[in-house]
């Protein structure tokens, strides 16, 4: 699904998202309540306190070219996650719908920074491909290709990304009861090691994390 069928599917025909480059950016009216849906979530939080934001997620990464790393890429994907961030703590409800490609660094800092990231069936996710994977770690693609198929830590696909918590629910069906019920149920929270717990897909992640809590 593009992202028009996707926003005409949400909002109807009439609503006021458009393309500026390589982003998404405007408003729609949702439940008669205006949604905000842009990169430009400092201009929301000024102009439009606790404005709901949603976050149409198709990236192909971070492009690791040595011009982009010279101009800051690193600092420029640093400064949208932290302004995600600062909009979560000020109250505003957003959320991430993965509905075509999520890859890399550039879903580490849209998707995965929302209260709640969800994605269509069709989605498809990963943060690493196994080739660039055996390369990091030093491991042979055989071994990570044998972990992948019993753990969904090392497989992409959009299940596995649920399994782990990473993507709340995938959208199917209605898409504006989903975005409805998306919103009704955000929270400022961060459940996903619970989640991935509960899935079986992280399932030392939470326990991890509440020792290290207890430690404190």
């Amino acid at each position: 699904m593009d992202w028009k069928q996707l926003a005409s599917t949400l909002f109807g025909d009439s609503h006021g998202i458009r393309q500026d480059g390589d982003l998404l950016v405007g408003t729609a009216r949702f439940d008669g309540q205006e949604l905000a849906q842009a990169r430009v979530v400092l201009d929301t939080m000024t102009s439009h306190p606790q404005r709901a934001i949603l976050l149409l997620i198709d990236t192909q990464g971070q492009q690791l070219r040595r011009r982009d790393e010279l101009l800051g890429i690193n600092r420029a994907m640093a400064h949208l996650g932290m302004s995600i961030d600062l909009a979560r703590r000020r109250g505003h409800r957003v959320i991430g719908l993965v509905y075509d490609q999520a890859l890399s660094g550039g879903f580490l800092t849209s998707g995965l920074i929302a209260d709640a990231c969800d994605a269509l069936p069709e989605a498809e996710i990963r943060v690493m491909r196994i080739p660039a994977m055996a390369r990091v770690t030093k491991l042979p693609e055989s071994m990570l290709l044998q972990l992948s198929r019993s753990n969904p830590v090392f497989a992409p696909g959009v299940e596995n990304y649920v399994a782990m918590g990473g993507v709340r629910r995938l959208w199917q069906g209605d898409l504006q009861a989903a975005l409805r019920e998306a919103l009704a149920q955000a929270s400022t929270d961060d459940v996903r090691a619970r989640d991935g717990a509960a899935r079986g897909g992280r399932r030392l992640a939470a326990d991890v994390a509440q020792r290290v809590l207890d430690a404190a």
